[in-house]
């Protein structure tokens, strides 16, 4: 990242680093920011939740980067509440129940994300106020669309993308319930608030979930 950065200075190129999880990274990210160098970055769920103190003998637990310390989470945390963290991504990465199932060291590098992000988000940091709703929605919808120029806002004319939570609804993470293919995650058996109701793509309704 700090030989990238100084690229940037070179360059003037715009520059995304995906996937933030170490301390070290956020204050370089920091320092170019306030140097007005045109850099943006994510981070995802699993380096603000878990630390590797969370590791088990499970491919479930194999991502790349790796799982980091109490204080690079620290440090990601304080990111995401003061700006330098632009984005939140899923980090979605299926694979198949035998690419995970040969422990930690064999497995297939990725984890499932996709429908686990919002949930876990809202519940270990809205929730409990680390940061409000808005810049929860900033960092998961508005801010990627500002960056990659797509999306946009509800409104007439606009293309009608948009997901449906009901936030009242608590439940337990269950890889059984996945829509996607790919069932490895860590977050199995945590409680969450946020469950998806229906998503609608282009106007249309894309998935909606079955009263049960």
């Amino acid at each position: 990242v700090e030989r990238d950065l100084n690229l940037v200075r070179e360059t003037g190129c715009k520059y995304h680093v995906c996937h933030i999880s170490t301390k070290e990274t956020v204050e370089l990210i920091r320092e170019a920011k306030r140097e007005g160098l045109p850099v943006t970055c994510e981070t995802a769920p699993h380096y603000l939740i878990l630390t590797d103190m969370d590791l088990r003998e499970d491919g479930a637990y194999k991502m790349n980067p790796p799982l980091r310390s109490a204080e690079d989470k620290a440090a990601l945390i304080q990111g995401i509440k003061d700006g330098t963290i632009d984005c939140i991504a899923t980090d979605h990465a299926p694979h198949s129940a035998e690419e995970k199932s040969r422990g930690l060291e064999k497995s297939a590098f990725g984890i499932v994300g996709l429908e686990t992000a919002f949930p876990l988000m809202y519940t270990h940091f809205v929730k409990t106020g680390i940061i409000d709703m808005s810049r929860l929605v900033e960092l998961m919808h508005t801010a990627p669309c500002k960056r990659f120029g797509f999306g946009g806002e509800i409104e007439i004319g606009a293309p009608a993308d948009f997901t449906v939570f009901d936030l009242d609804e608590k439940y337990t993470i269950n890889p059984d319930d996945f829509v996607s293919m790919g069932k490895s995650t860590p977050f199995e058996g945590f409680e969450v608030y946020g469950r998806c109701l229906m998503t609608v793509c282009g106007g249309k309704i894309a998935w909606k979930r079955e009263n049960n």
